[in-house]
């Protein structure tokens, strides 16, 4: 399973890179909102963020119809070739869904929140679905039921748009998506840092260093 960052801060996103463990960006008009405000322009933002990332950057559309849609996906096409365009799942949507398709430009449909919502997008040549468990949860549905169904579904049709996990509140939803097949999960980087964290580990670590401050150094092979 491939981890995507959840957000368009350089500093979180470098930090993420060097670890060797981020395979792709997704962003939203929100989070790349929070870092345009008297800090820098979207086209030099988007740049720096496309130059750090080898892997797919979903940057999202505003328009509501399918002809604004269609020509922001051009336009955002062109800023690098690993752009993914964000499209909203809407009957709009499927229009851009399907013209964005033609053009050989790849798309994510974003906010899946059904099965028959992420066959839909499937059929209209998305190839990416972002179903969002987290705000399933939300309203005390069960998110991640969601993403076994839509697995289940697009195995049986062989269907090959890949899913997204989106909305990720925290490691257990990494987990689980793991475990169900999910194609890629996108996480913020507050949830991307606990992933390799456990006491365990810390306090394991510590009885280590501890044990070898006791040896003399003097009798060491190097």
């Amino acid at each position: 399973m491939k981890f995507f960052l959840d957000t368009a801060n350089i500093a979180e996103i470098e930090e993420g890179v060097s670890w060797g463990c981020v395979d792709g960006i997704t962003t939203n008009p929100t989070l790349i909102s929070r870092e345009l405000v008297g800090k820098t322009d979207f086209k030099t933002l988007v740049k720096k963020i496309l130059d750090l990332v080898d892997g797919p950057v979903s940057l999202e559309v505003t328009s509501v119809k399918a002809e604004g849609m269609i020509e922001e996906g051009k336009k955002l096409k062109k800023l690098g070739d690993n752009v993914v365009v964000k499209i909203p799942t809407t009957v709009e949507g499927l229009k851009a869904l399907k013209v964005l398709k033609s053009l050989k430009i790849e798309t994510n449909a974003t906010l899946v929140f059904s099965v028959n919502q992420a066959l839909m997008v499937a059929k209209a040549g998305a190839t990416y679905s972002s179903p969002f468990v987290g705000r399933l949860d939300d309203v005390s549905e069960d998110g991640m039921s969601l993403i076994e169904d839509i697995r289940e579904v697009y195995d049986n049709f062989g269907i090959e748009t890949k899913i997204i996990v989106a909305s990720i509140r925290h490691p257990v939803h990494v987990r689980d998506a793991a475990l169900i097949g999910a194609d890629i999960a996108t996480m913020p980087f507050e949830v991307f840092k606990k992933l390799i964290n456990h006491p365990k580990t810390d306090e394991g670590l510590k009885r280590f260093l501890d044990d070898w401050q006791k040896i003399d150094k003097s009798k060491l092979m190097f």
